[in-house]
């Protein structure tokens, strides 16, 4: 793959990414709430970019918000998300982008755990992949 995530073309992320990775990832798509297969999940380990392997989340960061998607209370590290805002359906929301490949993760809202920050990183799990932590 090209060295600069940013830099590679569309053939290039369709080869490498499943037909809803692409979606998500390269068109700003979106999967249906409670299907992805991180929404339930509570293991422990690192959620990385599914396009970059750029580790985005933690698991001590991950919570039960209800809404359909695996939500986090932060990322990992500040430098790791680009927000945008995003003006889509007729909404005003604050997109989150993976900071290395400009991949679409999902949207940041300030509904999160008052007692965390307020935040919740509302996130596509065909936006990720899953390390789980070693023993």
């Amino acid at each position: 793959m090209n060295d600069d995530p940013k830099a590679v073309a569309d053939e290039e992320w369709r080869a490498r990414l499943s037909a809803e990775q692409f979606h998500i990832l390269r068109e700003a798509g979106t999967e249906r709430a409670f299907t992805g297969k991180y929404d339930k999940f509570y293991e422990n380990g690192e959620y990385l970019c599914a396009a970059c392997g750029t580790r985005l989340f933690i698991s001590a960061a991950k919570y039960n918000s209800g809404c359909g998607w695996p939500a986090f209370t932060k990322p990992a590290d500040a430098e790791v998300i680009d927000e945008h805002r995003d003006v889509s359906f007729g909404m005003i929301r604050t997109e989150v982008r993976c900071g290395k490949c400009s991949g679409h993760l999902g949207h940041v809202f300030p509904d999160g755990p008052p007692q965390e920050g307020g935040l919740r990183y509302c996130i596509n799990s065909a936006a990720l992949a899953f390390a789980p932590e070693e023993d």
